[in-house]
């Protein structure tokens, strides 16, 4: 069927657009700090203490040659010679000293001061619609 040709026929025609746009906002913030605490802490140590004693032998004898330094046990000897002279040469034993070494190991107390730290985070709200 066809319709008159002095007749209008109109067809509606809807045609939507979307536009979509962002913006930011801060919604909230974070400040973080560190507060630091002292306290004092005791201590425990084994601590090992080192005397010398040194002695003194007198000797006064007469010796073929010198005679090394020695170690017996903890003691160090060191022997001490002179040259006499008579109608030959020989070397006589004037001393030997002696020096020993004594340990010991005590336990101790003490405090020191220590520090720890910790961490603060806190959320600042900021006022509505602060844009960045």
């Amino acid at each position: 069927m066809k319709a008159p040709l002095n007749e209008e026929h109109t067809l509606p025609v809807v045609e939507e657009h979307v536009t979509i746009r962002k913006r930011k906002r801060v919604t909230e913030t974070l400040q973080a700090h560190t507060v630091t605490h002292e306290h004092e802490q005791p201590v425990e140590a084994e601590l090992s203490v080192q005397t010398i004693q040194i002695e003194r032998v007198p000797c006064d004898r007469f010796v073929d040659r010198l005679i090394p330094d020695r170690q017996e046990g903890d003691t160090t000897i060191i022997s001490v010679v002179e040259e006499v002279a008579t109608l030959n040469v020989r070397l006589k034993l004037v001393e030997e000293v002696r020096i020993t070494r004594h340990t010991e190991t005590r336990r101790i107390e003490d405090a020191v001061k220590v520090r720890r730290q910790d961490i603060i985070v806190e959320r600042v709200h900021p006022p509505p619609d602060t844009e960045v």
